[in-house]
Protein backbone atom coordinates (compact mmCIF):
# COMPACT_ATOMS: atom_id res chain seq x y z
CA UNK A 1 0.00 0.00 0.00
CA UNK A 2 2.99 2.27 0.43
CA UNK A 3 6.50 2.33 -0.97
CA UNK A 4 8.37 0.21 1.56
CA UNK A 5 11.77 1.87 1.02
CA UNK A 6 10.29 5.34 1.53
CA UNK A 7 8.64 4.20 4.76
CA UNK A 8 11.76 2.66 6.26
CA UNK A 9 13.93 5.61 5.26
CA UNK A 10 11.44 8.02 6.84
CA UNK A 11 11.29 5.86 9.97
CA UNK A 12 15.07 5.95 10.30
CA UNK A 13 15.11 9.72 9.85
CA UNK A 14 12.33 10.21 12.38
CA UNK A 15 14.11 7.97 14.86
CA UNK A 16 17.33 9.98 14.68
CA UNK A 17 15.41 13.20 15.24
CA UNK A 18 13.52 11.71 18.19
CA UNK A 19 16.71 11.64 20.25
CA UNK A 20 16.46 15.42 20.51
CA UNK A 21 12.73 15.95 20.08
CA UNK A 22 9.52 14.09 20.91
CA UNK A 23 7.52 15.66 18.09
CA UNK A 24 8.37 12.81 15.71
CA UNK A 25 7.14 10.00 17.95
CA UNK A 26 5.22 7.23 16.29
CA UNK A 27 3.54 4.02 17.38
CA UNK A 28 4.29 0.71 15.68
CA UNK A 29 1.32 -1.66 15.63
CA UNK A 30 1.74 -5.36 14.87
CA UNK A 31 -1.50 -6.90 13.66
CA UNK A 32 -4.01 -5.15 11.44
CA UNK A 33 -7.29 -6.81 12.33
CA UNK A 34 -10.22 -5.03 13.95
CA UNK A 35 -8.37 -4.16 17.15
CA UNK A 36 -5.19 -2.99 15.43
CA UNK A 37 -7.06 -0.83 12.93
CA UNK A 38 -9.31 0.60 15.64
CA UNK A 39 -6.32 1.48 17.81
CA UNK A 40 -4.57 3.20 14.89
CA UNK A 41 -7.73 5.26 14.25
CA UNK A 42 -7.97 6.18 17.94
CA UNK A 43 -4.36 7.38 17.85
CA UNK A 44 -5.01 9.36 14.68
CA UNK A 45 -7.97 11.02 16.39
CA UNK A 46 -5.47 12.35 18.94
CA UNK A 47 -3.00 13.39 16.25
CA UNK A 48 -0.55 10.52 16.87
CA UNK A 49 1.07 8.81 13.89
CA UNK A 50 1.30 5.04 13.60
CA UNK A 51 2.61 2.38 11.25
CA UNK A 52 0.63 -0.83 11.15
CA UNK A 53 2.18 -4.15 10.09
CA UNK A 54 -0.25 -6.84 8.93
CA UNK A 55 0.89 -10.35 8.05
CA UNK A 56 -1.90 -11.01 5.53
CA UNK A 57 -2.79 -9.15 2.35
CA UNK A 58 -5.43 -6.47 2.59
CA UNK A 59 -8.15 -6.61 -0.09
CA UNK A 60 -8.23 -3.96 -2.77
CA UNK A 61 -11.32 -1.98 -1.76
CA UNK A 62 -12.61 1.54 -2.27
CA UNK A 63 -15.59 3.55 -0.97
CA UNK A 64 -17.22 3.25 -4.40
CA UNK A 65 -18.14 -0.40 -3.87
CA UNK A 66 -19.52 -0.04 -0.34
CA UNK A 67 -22.87 -1.51 -1.29
CA UNK A 68 -21.26 -4.85 -1.99
CA UNK A 69 -20.24 -6.55 1.23
CA UNK A 70 -16.98 -8.36 0.56
CA UNK A 71 -16.66 -11.06 3.21
CA UNK A 72 -12.88 -10.89 3.19
CA UNK A 73 -12.39 -11.54 6.89
CA UNK A 74 -14.67 -14.41 7.93
CA UNK A 75 -18.29 -15.38 8.45
CA UNK A 76 -18.51 -14.08 12.00
CA UNK A 77 -20.49 -11.24 13.49
CA UNK A 78 -19.67 -8.92 16.37
CA UNK A 79 -22.00 -7.64 19.08
CA UNK A 80 -20.76 -4.13 19.84
CA UNK A 81 -21.52 -2.90 23.36
CA UNK A 82 -22.87 0.61 23.91
CA UNK A 83 -19.41 1.67 25.07
CA UNK A 84 -17.81 0.40 21.86
CA UNK A 85 -20.43 2.30 19.85
CA UNK A 86 -19.58 5.43 21.84
CA UNK A 87 -15.89 4.98 21.04
CA UNK A 88 -16.59 4.75 17.30
CA UNK A 89 -18.82 7.81 17.61
CA UNK A 90 -15.98 9.66 19.32
CA UNK A 91 -13.65 9.14 16.36
CA UNK A 92 -16.36 9.99 13.83
CA UNK A 93 -16.74 6.51 12.35
CA UNK A 94 -20.15 5.41 13.61
CA UNK A 95 -22.06 7.17 10.82
CA UNK A 96 -20.18 4.95 8.38
CA UNK A 97 -20.86 1.79 10.40
CA UNK A 98 -24.46 2.10 11.51
CA UNK A 99 -26.17 1.37 8.18
CA UNK A 100 -25.31 -2.32 8.66
CA UNK A 101 -25.67 -2.40 12.45
CA UNK A 102 -28.71 -3.99 14.07
CA UNK A 103 -29.61 -2.78 17.55
CA UNK A 104 -30.47 -5.09 20.45
CA UNK A 105 -33.59 -3.89 22.27
CA UNK A 106 -34.30 -6.99 24.36
CA UNK A 107 -32.10 -9.74 25.78
CA UNK A 108 -33.78 -13.03 26.71
CA UNK A 109 -31.85 -15.52 28.87
CA UNK A 110 -32.92 -19.10 29.58
CA UNK A 111 -31.68 -22.66 30.00
CA UNK A 112 -32.75 -25.58 27.85
CA UNK A 113 -35.08 -27.93 29.71
CA UNK A 114 -35.30 -25.72 32.82
CA UNK A 115 -37.66 -23.20 34.35
CA UNK A 116 -35.22 -20.34 34.92
CA UNK A 117 -35.47 -17.36 32.60
CA UNK A 118 -34.86 -13.62 32.62
CA UNK A 119 -35.26 -10.67 30.30
CA UNK A 120 -33.63 -7.27 29.87
CA UNK A 121 -35.65 -4.58 28.13
CA UNK A 122 -34.21 -1.29 26.88
CA UNK A 123 -37.27 0.70 28.03
CA UNK A 124 -36.93 -0.61 31.59
CA UNK A 125 -33.22 0.18 31.64
CA UNK A 126 -33.79 3.53 29.91
CA UNK A 127 -31.20 3.06 27.20
CA UNK A 128 -31.29 3.49 23.42
CA UNK A 129 -30.22 -0.15 23.02
CA UNK A 130 -28.02 -2.75 24.69
CA UNK A 131 -25.66 -2.80 21.74
CA UNK A 132 -25.41 -3.33 17.99
CA UNK A 133 -24.78 -6.50 15.96
CA UNK A 134 -22.63 -6.15 12.86
CA UNK A 135 -21.01 -8.49 10.38
CA UNK A 136 -17.25 -8.63 10.84
CA UNK A 137 -16.73 -8.13 7.12
CA UNK A 138 -18.57 -4.79 7.16
CA UNK A 139 -16.79 -3.58 10.29
CA UNK A 140 -13.44 -4.65 8.86
CA UNK A 141 -13.87 -2.94 5.50
CA UNK A 142 -14.99 0.34 7.11
CA UNK A 143 -12.04 0.32 9.51
CA UNK A 144 -9.66 -0.39 6.64
CA UNK A 145 -11.12 2.36 4.43
CA UNK A 146 -10.83 4.87 7.29
CA UNK A 147 -7.23 3.85 8.00
CA UNK A 148 -6.30 4.12 4.31
CA UNK A 149 -7.79 7.62 4.21
CA UNK A 150 -5.89 8.86 7.28
CA UNK A 151 -2.61 10.73 6.62
CA UNK A 152 -1.44 9.73 10.12
CA UNK A 153 -1.67 5.97 9.49
CA UNK A 154 0.75 3.96 7.36
CA UNK A 155 -0.41 0.46 6.40
CA UNK A 156 2.07 -2.25 5.45
CA UNK A 157 0.49 -5.61 4.64
CA UNK A 158 2.29 -8.85 3.73
CA UNK A 159 4.63 -8.06 6.63
CA UNK A 160 5.74 -10.90 8.89
CA UNK A 161 7.43 -9.70 12.11
CA UNK A 162 10.60 -11.68 12.86
CA UNK A 163 12.40 -9.72 15.59
CA UNK A 164 11.84 -7.05 18.23
CA UNK A 165 14.71 -5.12 19.83
CA UNK A 166 14.34 -2.48 22.52
CA UNK A 167 16.57 0.51 23.32
CA UNK A 168 16.48 3.22 25.96
CA UNK A 169 14.43 5.59 23.79
CA UNK A 170 13.01 3.43 20.99
CA UNK A 171 11.93 0.00 19.82
CA UNK A 172 12.95 -1.66 16.56
CA UNK A 173 10.89 -4.18 14.60
CA UNK A 174 12.35 -6.39 11.87
CA UNK A 175 9.90 -7.94 9.43
CA UNK A 176 9.88 -9.86 6.18
CA UNK A 177 8.07 -7.95 3.49
CA UNK A 178 6.52 -10.12 0.80
CA UNK A 179 6.12 -8.35 -2.51
CA UNK A 180 7.03 -10.93 -5.09
CA UNK A 181 10.34 -11.66 -3.35
CA UNK A 182 10.89 -11.82 0.39
CA UNK A 183 12.65 -8.69 1.61
CA UNK A 184 13.75 -8.06 5.23
CA UNK A 185 12.98 -4.56 6.49
CA UNK A 186 13.23 -2.68 9.78
CA UNK A 187 11.18 0.03 11.44
CA UNK A 188 11.83 2.06 14.59
CA UNK A 189 9.35 3.82 16.78
CA UNK A 190 8.73 5.04 20.30
CA UNK A 191 6.48 2.13 21.28
CA UNK A 192 5.24 -1.17 19.85
CA UNK A 193 1.66 -2.36 20.41
CA UNK A 194 1.03 -6.01 19.54
CA UNK A 195 -2.51 -6.73 18.32
CA UNK A 196 -1.51 -9.85 16.40
CA UNK A 197 -3.97 -12.35 17.81
CA UNK A 198 -4.20 -15.32 20.13
CA UNK A 199 -0.97 -16.88 18.82
CA UNK A 200 0.86 -13.53 18.89
CA UNK A 201 4.30 -13.60 17.27
CA UNK A 202 5.38 -10.45 19.11
CA UNK A 203 4.36 -11.92 22.46
CA UNK A 204 6.51 -14.96 21.74
CA UNK A 205 9.45 -12.85 20.56
CA UNK A 206 9.27 -10.94 23.85
CA UNK A 207 9.27 -14.26 25.71
CA UNK A 208 5.97 -13.46 27.44
CA UNK A 209 4.28 -16.63 28.62
CA UNK A 210 0.56 -17.40 28.72
CA UNK A 211 -1.94 -19.22 30.84
CA UNK A 212 -4.20 -21.28 28.62
CA UNK A 213 -7.35 -23.26 29.21
CA UNK A 214 -9.03 -25.46 26.62
CA UNK A 215 -12.81 -25.38 27.09
CA UNK A 216 -13.17 -28.54 25.03
CA UNK A 217 -15.74 -26.67 22.97
CA UNK A 218 -16.00 -25.40 19.40
CA UNK A 219 -18.16 -22.48 18.32
CA UNK A 220 -20.17 -22.84 15.11
CA UNK A 221 -20.78 -19.33 13.81
CA UNK A 222 -22.89 -18.17 10.91
CA UNK A 223 -26.21 -16.76 9.72
CA UNK A 224 -29.67 -18.34 9.66
CA UNK A 225 -33.13 -17.30 8.56
CA UNK A 226 -36.27 -17.82 10.64
CA UNK A 227 -39.94 -17.51 9.72
CA UNK A 228 -40.43 -15.07 12.60
CA UNK A 229 -38.97 -11.53 12.49
CA UNK A 230 -36.25 -10.94 15.07
CA UNK A 231 -37.82 -7.74 16.45
CA UNK A 232 -34.36 -6.73 17.71
CA UNK A 233 -34.36 -9.52 20.32
CA UNK A 234 -31.13 -11.29 21.33
CA UNK A 235 -31.64 -14.78 22.74
CA UNK A 236 -29.04 -16.27 25.08
CA UNK A 237 -29.73 -19.97 25.65
CA UNK A 238 -27.74 -22.38 27.79
CA UNK A 239 -27.53 -26.06 26.91
CA UNK A 240 -25.60 -29.01 28.38
CA UNK A 241 -23.08 -28.59 25.53
CA UNK A 242 -22.47 -24.90 26.19
CA UNK A 243 -23.91 -21.39 25.74
CA UNK A 244 -25.82 -20.56 22.56
CA UNK A 245 -26.91 -17.24 21.09
CA UNK A 246 -29.20 -15.99 18.33
CA UNK A 247 -28.75 -12.29 17.58
CA UNK A 248 -30.64 -9.94 15.22
CA UNK A 249 -29.04 -8.87 11.94
CA UNK A 250 -29.78 -6.07 9.49
CA UNK A 251 -31.61 -6.32 6.18
CA UNK A 252 -29.58 -8.00 3.43
CA UNK A 253 -29.62 -5.00 1.06
CA UNK A 254 -26.27 -4.82 -0.69
CA UNK A 255 -25.28 -8.24 0.58
CA UNK A 256 -25.85 -9.98 -2.74
CA UNK A 257 -27.83 -12.67 -0.91
CA UNK A 258 -31.51 -12.08 -1.57
CA UNK A 259 -32.69 -15.37 -0.07
CA UNK A 260 -32.43 -13.87 3.42
CA UNK A 261 -35.60 -11.89 3.91
CA UNK A 262 -35.83 -8.47 5.54
CA UNK A 263 -35.91 -8.69 9.33
CA UNK A 264 -35.58 -12.48 9.48
CA UNK A 265 -31.82 -12.87 9.46
CA UNK A 266 -30.07 -13.92 12.66
CA UNK A 267 -26.47 -14.33 13.70
CA UNK A 268 -25.88 -17.67 15.40
CA UNK A 269 -23.23 -18.78 17.87
CA UNK A 270 -23.69 -22.49 18.52
CA UNK A 271 -21.26 -24.13 20.96
CA UNK A 272 -20.72 -27.89 20.83
CA UNK A 273 -18.16 -30.31 22.28
CA UNK A 274 -15.00 -30.31 20.16
CA UNK A 275 -15.14 -33.23 17.74
CA UNK A 276 -18.83 -32.85 16.97
CA UNK A 277 -18.58 -29.75 14.79
CA UNK A 278 -18.42 -31.49 11.39
CA UNK A 279 -22.05 -32.62 11.51
CA UNK A 280 -23.20 -29.03 12.04
CA UNK A 281 -21.02 -27.66 9.25
CA UNK A 282 -21.80 -30.21 6.56
CA UNK A 283 -25.51 -30.83 7.03
CA UNK A 284 -27.84 -27.80 6.93
CA UNK A 285 -30.94 -29.83 7.81
CA UNK A 286 -29.29 -31.39 10.84
CA UNK A 287 -27.94 -28.04 12.00
CA UNK A 288 -31.35 -26.37 11.72
CA UNK A 289 -33.11 -29.25 13.46
CA UNK A 290 -30.64 -29.21 16.34
CA UNK A 291 -31.02 -25.43 16.67
CA UNK A 292 -34.79 -25.85 16.71
CA UNK A 293 -34.62 -28.42 19.49
CA UNK A 294 -32.37 -26.19 21.59
CA UNK A 295 -34.30 -22.93 21.14
CA UNK A 296 -37.86 -24.18 20.81
CA UNK A 297 -40.20 -21.60 19.31
CA UNK A 298 -38.52 -18.53 20.81
CA UNK A 299 -37.01 -17.49 17.48
CA UNK A 300 -39.71 -19.10 15.35
CA UNK A 301 -38.87 -21.86 12.90
CA UNK A 302 -35.30 -22.07 11.60
CA UNK A 303 -35.79 -22.44 7.83
CA UNK A 304 -32.46 -21.66 6.15
CA UNK A 305 -28.77 -21.75 7.08
CA UNK A 306 -25.99 -19.72 5.51
CA UNK A 307 -22.23 -20.19 5.49
CA UNK A 308 -20.77 -21.36 8.80
CA UNK A 309 -17.33 -21.54 10.36
CA UNK A 310 -15.93 -23.54 13.30
CA UNK A 311 -13.66 -21.99 15.95
CA UNK A 312 -12.11 -24.04 18.81
CA UNK A 313 -12.52 -22.20 22.11
CA UNK A 314 -9.48 -21.66 24.30
CA UNK A 315 -8.85 -19.02 26.93
CA UNK A 316 -5.40 -17.47 26.52
CA UNK A 317 -4.15 -14.87 29.01
CA UNK A 318 -0.74 -13.22 28.67
CA UNK A 319 1.37 -13.35 31.83
CA UNK A 320 1.94 -9.63 31.42
CA UNK A 321 0.76 -6.99 28.99
CA UNK A 322 3.71 -4.59 29.12
CA UNK A 323 7.40 -5.32 28.57
CA UNK A 324 9.58 -2.23 28.31
CA UNK A 325 8.31 -0.21 25.33
CA UNK A 326 6.00 -2.97 24.16
CA UNK A 327 2.29 -3.43 24.92
CA UNK A 328 0.31 -6.62 24.33
CA UNK A 329 -3.29 -5.85 23.33
CA UNK A 330 -6.40 -7.51 21.95
CA UNK A 331 -6.55 -11.31 21.68
CA UNK A 332 -2.78 -11.35 22.15
CA UNK A 333 -3.43 -10.17 25.72
CA UNK A 334 -6.69 -11.96 26.47
CA UNK A 335 -8.59 -14.41 24.27
CA UNK A 336 -11.91 -15.18 25.95
CA UNK A 337 -14.92 -17.44 25.53
CA UNK A 338 -17.51 -15.74 23.27
CA UNK A 339 -20.29 -16.05 25.87
CA UNK A 340 -22.06 -12.68 26.27
CA UNK A 341 -19.89 -11.18 23.50
CA UNK A 342 -17.44 -9.50 25.86
CA UNK A 343 -14.06 -10.17 24.20
CA UNK A 344 -13.87 -7.56 21.42
CA UNK A 345 -15.58 -4.93 23.56
CA UNK A 346 -12.99 -5.42 26.30
CA UNK A 347 -10.26 -4.93 23.68
CA UNK A 348 -11.89 -1.70 22.52
CA UNK A 349 -11.86 -0.32 26.05
CA UNK A 350 -8.18 -1.25 26.38
CA UNK A 351 -7.37 0.54 23.12
CA UNK A 352 -9.36 3.61 24.08
CA UNK A 353 -7.64 3.99 27.46
CA UNK A 354 -4.13 3.58 26.02
CA UNK A 355 -4.81 6.09 23.23
CA UNK A 356 -6.02 8.63 25.77
CA UNK A 357 -2.99 8.11 27.99
CA UNK A 358 -0.63 8.51 25.04
CA UNK A 359 -2.45 11.66 23.96
CA UNK A 360 -2.02 13.17 27.43
CA UNK A 361 1.67 12.28 27.25
CA UNK A 362 2.07 14.02 23.89
CA UNK A 363 0.38 17.15 25.22
CA UNK A 364 2.94 17.24 28.02
CA UNK A 365 5.79 16.82 25.53
CA UNK A 366 6.67 13.51 27.16
CA UNK A 367 7.69 10.11 25.79
CA UNK A 368 4.70 7.95 24.74
CA UNK A 369 6.83 4.84 25.19
CA UNK A 370 7.83 5.66 28.76
CA UNK A 371 7.88 2.46 30.80
CA UNK A 372 6.10 4.03 33.77
CA UNK A 373 3.29 5.28 31.53
CA UNK A 374 2.78 1.84 30.03
CA UNK A 375 2.83 0.20 33.45
CA UNK A 376 0.17 2.65 34.61
CA UNK A 377 -1.93 1.61 31.63
CA UNK A 378 -1.50 -2.07 32.51
CA UNK A 379 -2.55 -1.43 36.11
CA UNK A 380 -5.47 0.79 35.09
CA UNK A 381 -7.00 -1.98 32.97
CA UNK A 382 -6.69 -4.81 35.50
CA UNK A 383 -10.03 -4.33 37.27
CA UNK A 384 -12.11 -4.31 34.09
CA UNK A 385 -10.20 -7.21 32.54
CA UNK A 386 -10.35 -9.43 35.63
CA UNK A 387 -14.06 -8.76 36.08
CA UNK A 388 -14.87 -9.74 32.49
CA UNK A 389 -12.66 -12.84 32.61
CA UNK A 390 -14.26 -14.02 35.86
CA UNK A 391 -17.75 -13.35 34.51
CA UNK A 392 -17.17 -15.30 31.28
CA UNK A 393 -15.70 -18.31 33.07
CA UNK A 394 -18.39 -18.30 35.75
CA UNK A 395 -21.13 -18.35 33.11
CA UNK A 396 -19.48 -21.07 31.02
CA UNK A 397 -18.74 -23.39 33.94
CA UNK A 398 -21.84 -22.54 35.96
CA UNK A 399 -24.29 -23.27 33.16
CA UNK A 400 -22.63 -26.46 31.91
CA UNK A 401 -22.18 -28.13 35.31
CA UNK A 402 -24.38 -31.28 35.33
CA UNK A 403 -24.92 -31.42 39.13
CA UNK A 404 -28.73 -31.23 39.75
CA UNK A 405 -28.28 -29.03 42.84
CA UNK A 406 -26.17 -26.53 40.87
CA UNK A 407 -28.68 -26.60 38.03
CA UNK A 408 -31.50 -25.80 40.46
CA UNK A 409 -29.47 -23.00 42.04
CA UNK A 410 -28.67 -21.31 38.73
CA UNK A 411 -32.32 -21.43 37.61
CA UNK A 412 -33.44 -19.90 40.89
CA UNK A 413 -30.74 -17.27 40.38
CA UNK A 414 -32.11 -16.49 36.89
CA UNK A 415 -35.59 -15.99 38.31
CA UNK A 416 -34.20 -13.80 41.10
CA UNK A 417 -32.25 -11.75 38.57
CA UNK A 418 -35.47 -11.21 36.61
CA UNK A 419 -37.57 -10.16 39.62
CA UNK A 420 -35.36 -8.48 42.21
CA UNK A 421 -34.95 -4.69 41.88
CA UNK A 422 -31.59 -2.96 41.29
CA UNK A 423 -29.86 -6.09 39.98
CA UNK A 424 -30.74 -5.70 36.29
CA UNK A 425 -29.46 -2.12 35.96
CA UNK A 426 -26.12 -3.11 37.49
CA UNK A 427 -25.66 -6.15 35.22
CA UNK A 428 -26.87 -4.22 32.17
CA UNK A 429 -24.39 -1.42 32.87
CA UNK A 430 -21.49 -3.85 33.03
CA UNK A 431 -22.67 -5.77 29.93
CA UNK A 432 -22.87 -2.52 27.94
CA UNK A 433 -19.29 -1.69 28.98
CA UNK A 434 -20.36 1.53 30.65
CA UNK A 435 -18.63 0.81 33.94
CA UNK A 436 -15.02 -0.30 34.04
Amino acid sequence: MHDIEEITEQSSSDHSKSKDSLTSQQVLIAGGGHVGLSFALLLAHHGITSTLLEKNSYPDISPDDDELRSHYLDSRNTALSRRSVQIYQEIGLWDELQSHACRIDVVQISEQGSFGRAQLNKEEERVESFGQVMENAWLGRKLLLAAKASPLITLIDNADVTNVEQFSNSVSVTFNYYDGDEDAQQLQGSVLVACDGRDSTVRQLLDIGTKTYDYGQTAIVGVVETDKPHEHIAIERFSPAGPLAVLPLTDPEGDGNEEFQTGYRRSVVWVCPTGEETQYLDDDAHFLATMQQAFGTRAGTFIKAGRRGAYPLTRVLADKQVAGRCVIMGNAAHTLHPVAGQGFNLCMRDAHVLAQMMSAQVLKGADIGDAQLLKRYEKARQTDQKRVIRFCDAVVHGFTHPNPAIKLARNVALLAFDKLPNIKPLVATYAMGLKS
